[in-house]
């Protein structure tokens, strides 16, 4: 008996028929993309009943016909078949659309959507296989009033010429601000049980109490030959805003001692570029810095104490290359926020950076400008008080592990009598990292102040620093130090004001501190 029944929506394998369908959809697409599409869709995807097939075999011969080959074995033999050819065809899919965006871009005289962007939209919009077996083939969609020159145009304009937004600017300044902050305190114990302050000392004056050093947050924007504009601005509480004013700046009493830094920066277009910073800044004088988490010790040392701290005024630098680089300055002496030296001009100076190799780093600073106290005396200009200091760091690194520091300094000084006064000397120092927690920094240095024109007596005073560092975590860093001063003269006292020609002090340490990156 001869029985009809329909394939279970089993695709037909590429029969001639289908082939030249294939071509009538390519040729579509050149006169009428969206007819074609439409047409090839229902027929890739089976919409179409298939055509029934006859069984002309005996009862009987089924177990035959199986063995041959099995409805599942024809079905993904088919399957792979068609897949093949839908490749095939959205291969030839792509090269019209592509030939389609070049004649558009012809006709309208516009920019076309990149090639990238327009196989982006087709795999996005591409169907997965239905579960059935089926498969499904989706391409761009072109409307009709993409397809005329005019909206094309149009479309294409409005793309290549977005609306600005005015605040656009000021966003992309500031977003690239990265804002950082540190807390700092100590306790601090000195042998000589004085009565309140250690002598010598600028930052860990407090003897057997506890102190904030310093609390500040930074915000800064760093620029470039690309970003030229940028600036910095930190501001500060705690014992450090007091002890690195000047007694003569008119701002000590003021809240502008609170402000560390300001200045804004720009970077102008010559050569490599050349860097303007206007306001103030830390002074390059010394192997140290203001904020501890930066140094070796917690403690500073005498060399650092009895030099400059900031200045007010113009610093420009130019980098030559990544070896050397050239600073200089035109500034409101040292210490001072604001002039005053009426009558004596301003003070300047220079630093050269060299950096020759990793290993190795020099800098080399000169300062020089008239210090009167007293600007407002008559024919102060007449007078000898010229301060002219050299400072000389160099940094070795001698392994990852190991870093020795050393620093120079040679100074001199006029008063307003006319008597000069010159003052030297050396500070050495090495750190080693045991591990990436652990590190010892010792620190040896001498201060030959012979006229006393820096420490207020004629004196050579050294000083012995062993610093044991711990970090807790990266941002996280706790110091432990003793420190001894030592001098040929008696400048030190007790609790009973007894004078004494040294002082042991212990100190305890902590500082931590952040960092946001601008995005």
């Amino acid at each position: 008996m001869f029985t009809q029944q329909l394939s279970p929506r089993r695709k037909r394998k590429p029969s001639a028929k289908f082939l030249a369908m294939n071509f009538a959809l390519i040729g579509s697409l050149v006169f009428s993309p969206l007819t074609g599409l439409a047409y090839t869709l229902d027929e890739l995807n089976g919409n179409k009943p298939a055509a029934a097939t006859t069984n002309n075999h005996k009862p009987g011969d089924n177990a035959k016909d199986t063995k041959k080959e099995s409805p599942e074995t024809a079905k993904a033999e088919t399957k792979s078949e068609v897949k093949t050819e839908t490749s095939r065809i959205i291969e030839l899919l792509e090269e019209r659309v592509r030939a389609l965006e070049e004649k558009i871009s012809q006709l309208t005289g516009s920019s076309t959507t990149s090639r990238a962007t327009t196989q982006e939209t087709a795999a996005a919009t591409t169907a997965a296989a239905p579960a059935a077996g089926g498969f499904a083939v989706s391409v761009p969609t072109m409307t009709p009033a993409a397809a005329t020159p005019a909206a094309a145009a149009a479309t294409t304009a409005a793309v290549q010429d977005p609306k600005p937004d005015p605040n656009a600017g000021i966003l992309n300044f500031f977003k690239d601000v990265e804002v950082s902050g540190i807390v700092d305190g100590y306790y601090s114990y000195n042998s000589n049980k004085v009565d309140m302050f250690t002598q010598n000392r600028a930052f860990d004056v407090r003897h057997n109490a506890f102190s904030l050093q310093l609390a500040s947050i930074r915000l800064e924007r760093k620029n470039s030959k690309e970003n030229p504009l940028g600036f910095r601005v930190d501001l500060g509480v705690g014992e450090t805003t007091d002890r690195i004013i000047s007694v003569s700046d008119s701002s000590r009493n003021d809240a502008t001692k609170h402000v560390l830094q300001a200045y804004a920066s720009y970077v102008a277009p010559v050569g490599n570029g050349l860097t303007f910073d206007f306001g103030k800044f830390y002074t390059p004088v010394g192997a140290e810095v203001i904020e501890t988490k930066d140094n070796f010790n917690y403690s500073r040392a005498l060399l650092f104490t009895y030099g400059p701290y900031y200045h007010s005024g113009l610093r420009t630098k130019y980098a030559f290359n990544d070896k050397v680089a050239l600073t200089g300055f035109l500034i409101n002496g040292w210490d001072n926020l604001f002039e005053n030296n009426v009558k004596t001009g301003k003070s300047g100076g220079f630093q050269l950076g060299l950096t020759p190799s990793k290993k190795f780093a020099l800098n080399q600073t000169y300062l020089v400008g008239k210090e009167a106290p007293l600007a407002n005396v008559p024919d102060v200009s007449k007078r000898d008080n010229v301060r002219h200091v050299a400072d000389t760091v160099a940094t070795v690194y001698v392994t990852d592990k190991f870093t020795l520091l050393g620093n120079m300094v040679f100074g001199s000084d006029g008063d307003n009598n006319g008597v000069r006064g010159k003052w030297q000397g050396f500070a050495g120092y090495f750190k080693y990292a045991f591990t990436n927690n652990l590190a010892f920094s010792p620190r040896f240095e001498v201060l030959r102040d012979r006229d006393g024109i820096r420490t207020g007596t004629a004196q050579s005073i050294k000083d012995i620093t062993l610093t044991q560092e711990f970090k807790l975590k990266d941002n996280f860093i706790t110091r432990v130090e003793y420190r001894r001063d030592f001098s040929d003269k008696r400048v030190f006292t007790n609790s009973r004001n007894v004078a004494k020609d040294d002082q042991n002090t212990f100190i305890i340490g902590v500082s931590y501190f952040f960092t946001t990156k601008g995005q």
